[in-house]
Formats: C-alpha cells, structure tokens, sequence
C-alpha cells in the first residue's frame, strides 16, 4: 500500500507551494510546521547536500476539528499528526510533485471506528486539495 497521494502539476516550485497552502486552507487545513529541507540540509550538511534535495518544503497540515476527533479517539494518534504536505521541485523547473500523507495509514495502526471515520473525512479532504491543485493554471 502507498502511503502518500501524489500529483505533478505544471506550476513552478514558488506557485506550486503558495497553491498547496490555498488549496488545503480551503479543506479547512492550517499549517502549523514549515520545514524548508533544503535550507536545513544546506546549514546541517552543506551547499552540496541542499542541492543534492532540490526545493522541497514539508508542510505540516492540520484540520483542528479533525485532530480533536482523532486524539479523542486514541490519544496516542498526536504522534502521526500534523498531516504531512510535501512540495517539491519535479523533474524541470516548470513542474513541481505534491505528496500528501494518506490518512489511511493511521487505520492500519488503529482498529478504533472513530479513528477509520477521522481518517476517510481527511482522505476526502486532502484528495480534494490535490484535485484542485491539479486544476490550478500553470504558473
């Protein structure tokens, strides 16, 4: 099983992330952590080691309503929240690869039905931002 939902959309790296936050602010998703991998690979490893990672951000995304759900249900789940976004440059700088956590995952440590519930109302959600991102102009 994949354990991510992944879309390549015509868009530049800088229009692919400002498009991503739109795109999950309008599923209810804020974003509580930004990791700019490169910039930390860069100061943690080296000019070399950023480059080798390209412009890739992980965006840590969360539905309050659906996180209160969730650590209602199994306190433990906080450990797989927020909902991890990857945005990352693709093969040329014309295209960028956006990789969204599958919230199914959290199913397969869970057997709890209030968890399955919480985990199928974010799948639909975050399918639906990729879906939109997919119908953003190219940028």
């Amino acid at each position: 099983m994949s354990y991510t939902h992944s879309i390549t959309v015509p868009m530049s790296y800088e229009h692919a992330v400002e498009a991503t936050r739109a795109a999950l602010a309008e599923q209810g998703f804020g974003i509580l952590t930004e990791i700019d991998v490169k910039a930390t690979f860069t100061k943690k490893l080296g000019a070399e080691s950023g480059e080798a990672v390209g412009d890739y951000i992980i965006l840590g995304a969360c539905n309050p309503t659906l996180a209160s759900r969730a650590l209602a249900a199994e306190p433990e789940l906080g450990a797989l929240l927020p909902c991890n976004v990857v945005v990352r440059r693709g093969a040329d700088a014309q295209t960028s690869v956006v990789d969204a956590i599958d919230p199914q995952t959290m199913v397969q440590l869970s057997g709890a039905p209030a968890v399955r519930e919480v985990a199928e109302d974010a799948e639909r959600r975050l399918q639906a931002a990729l879906a939109a991102l997919g119908e953003t102009p190219a940028g």
